[in-house]
């Protein structure tokens, strides 16, 4: 890696948790300059706008989280298991960026607003859906989850439970929620296996 490689790594290393922390319009140039000791030239030397270095700190978020919650995966065996293994890491390994899970922070932040950050939000989400869709397919054609299920359901539910529960965990400052959660998507999971 070339010492402008490096310093544009740096850039969006440090750039991701003030972007999550704080969303896109919360975060000023100002905030990233201070964080990388950078001036405002020295950060559009890398990136064009304030836009594209969000765009690659959210990637790199999302890269991380998927990494911690999905490293060793295929060490799990069936599909039942390594949905639990994902639900398990979900709950107990906490998004090691500041300001929590970058998925729903940028989905929601975007929301109204940037439609860049938006498709990357929306993206990533369907990245999630499919590679856990792809796990309950697996597992039919296995025989350990039922021929009636239909894996873009299971999957949708699967995520938009445990999403739903960090942001009751993050309201209501325990893992109450998640742990709740995870409890029924062990039911769920029992009464679709066969």
């Amino acid at each position: 890696m070339t010492k402008g490689e490096e310093t544009r790594q740096r850039i969006v290393e440090l750039a991701a948790p003030l972007f999550n922390q704080r969303g896109y319009a919360g975060c000023s140039v100002a905030d990233i300059m201070e964080a990388t000791g950078l001036e405002k030239g020295g950060i559009y030397r890398y990136f064009g706008s304030k836009e594209d270095l969000a765009a690659e700190a959210f990637k790199f978020s999302v890269a991380e989280i998927r990494k911690l919650r999905t490293d060793d995966l295929d060490g799990v065996p069936g599909a039942i298991g390594k949905l639990r293994y994902i639900m398990d890491r979900f709950v107990s390994e906490p998004s090691p960026m500041k300001g929590g899970c970058p998925l729903m922070n940028t989905a929601i932040d975007s929301d109204d607003g940037n439609a860049a950050l938006r498709d990357l939000a929306r993206d990533a989400f369907a990245d999630w859906r499919r590679r856990m869709a792809a796990i309950i397919r697996q597992g039919i054609r296995d025989g350990d989850i039922s021929k009636s299920t239909d894996p873009a359901e299971l999957a949708d539910t699967i995520i938009a439970s445990l999403e739903g529960a960090l942001m009751l965990t993050r309201l209501d400052g325990n893992k109450r929620a998640l742990k709740h959660v995870r409890q029924s998507m062990v039911l769920l999971l029992t009464a679709h296996s066969t």
